[in-house]
Order: C-alpha cells, then sequence, then structure tokens
C-alpha cells in the first residue's frame, strides 16, 4: 500500500498581519455605543491587540458602562456593530492590506497549501474586513472569535476545522501560524503549534522574539518557513 500524504495548514491572523483597517473597527464599535447609550467609548482604553470581539465588546461594556450587560444587550451592542463595520471598512482613508500579503497567499495557493484564520474577529467581521481587498477566496476556514472567547481556544477550533477540510488528513506538526502579537504567538503554542510573527503591527522583532515566537519576520515579503 502505498504512504498516506498528510497536508499543512497555514493559519493567519487578520489585524496586523494580512491588513488594518485604519481604525475602522473601533470607529464601528464607538457609533454602537453611542447610537445605544449615547456616549463615547473607545474600545482601545479598555482592551488590547489581539483580544476576541467578545470580550472586547463585554470589557468595554463594563468599563464603560459600569455594570455587567445582560445578554440582549451584548446580542444589540454585536449587532449594531456589525451593521456599521462594512461601511467603516469601505470608507476608511487608511485600510491597507500588508506588504507582501497578496504574493504569500497566490503563492501558497497554487502549491496547493490550505490557507485558513486564527483571528479574533467574529466570522461575519472577519470576512467584511478582507472583503475590500477581495482576499476572503484564499481562505477555506477558520477559527473566530465567535467560536471562543479565548485566542487559544480559538486556534484549537481553527486547526479542528483545517482537520475536516483536509479530509483527516492533516499533519498538526508541520501547521504554522502567522500572526503579529504575543497574544497570537501564545494561542499557536497553546494549540501546539509552531507560529511565524510577522512585525507589521504594534509589536517590533524584538518584542515578537522576546514572546517566543518560533520566527520572525519583518513582514511578510519574507520567506514564510513552510
Amino acid at each position: 500500500m502505498g504512504e498516506t500524504r498528510h497536508g499543512t495548514a497555514i493559519l493567519f491572523d487578520i489585524d496586523g498581519t494580512l491588513l488594518s483597517t485604519g481604525g475602522a473597527s473601533d470607529r464601528a464599535w464607538r457609533r454602537a455605543f453611542a447610537e445605544l447609550y449615547g456616549i463615547e467609548v473607545n474600545v482601545g482604553d479598555y482592551t488590547g491587540k489581539g483580544v476576541t470581539d467578545p470580550v472586547v465588546g463585554l470589557t468595554s461594556f463594563r468599563g464603560a458602562i459600569g455594570r455587567e450587560p445582560s445578554a440582549e444587550e451584548m446580542a444589540r451592542l454585536m449587532a449594531l456593530r456589525l451593521r456599521y463595520l462594512p461601511e467603516e471598512v469601505e470608507t476608511s482613508a487608511n485600510y491597507r492590506v500588508m506588504p507582501g500579503v497578496e504574493t504569500v497567499l497566490d503563492r501558497l495557493s497554487d502549491d496547493g497549501r490550505l490557507c485558513g484564520l486564527i483571528t479574533g474577529n467574529v466570522e461575519a467581521a472577519a470576512h467584511i474586513k478582507l472583503a475590500r481587498a477581495n482576499l476572503n477566496h484564499f481562505f477555506a476556514f477558520g477559527g473566530y472569535g465567535s467560536d471562543a472567547p479565548e485566542r487559544v481556544d480559538v486556534a484549537r477550533k481553527a486547526l479542528e476545522r483545517a482537520e475536516l477540510v483536509s479530509g483527516g488528513k492533516l499533519d498538526r506538526g508541520r501547521c504554522l501560524a502567522v500572526g503579529d502579537t504575543p497574544v497570537d504567538i501564545e494561542a499557536a503554542h497553546g494549540a501546539g503549534i509552531q507560529i511565524a510573527a510577522v512585525a507589521t503591527g504594534e509589536y517590533d522583532a524584538d518584542a515578537l522574539r522576546e514572546a517566543g515566537a518560533d520566527h520572525v519576520l519583518a513582514t511578510l515579503e519574507d520567506p514564510l518557513p513552510v
């Protein structure tokens, strides 16, 4: 009998790794809070980079409103933020795709590599952000902030879906995450895979090395270790 060939998956973060929305997400959150509660809320005052959308909403609500939200309040807040996000992304003057992204995704696709997402965005928000740059078609699956509140569990969910998409022939030991924050690094290692950290977000190469990245790239113009 012939040897069964197992595939690998390359799992990309979105914000700071593939693209920047130029603050579109924060503006959508701000509009949602203003409409529902009549207050100006900067979610960055309450959360850090790499946090999942549900946690962003929850911690910002607690900080700005000063109490626990009900389930209905959280649902309204999340829904309204998603209503405003497409407009904010489409009109964002500073939206940009990071250097090398289209080239590396084209190359991975041509090579038959399985590409997916590990992102704190809820699934709808992820696809809204990718749509402006026509990047959605590169990703057959993903783990999203709508799957779990903690990034490590999002990464595990992405690997589960990669296993399904690969027909059960995934070599997890050869899978690679690509992200730009220490949270991405911690999540990848918690899920049992290596990570290439790219210094296109708010953390420079030294900070990413100190956080334990297996590989550090200046941009995705550098060769991925696959």
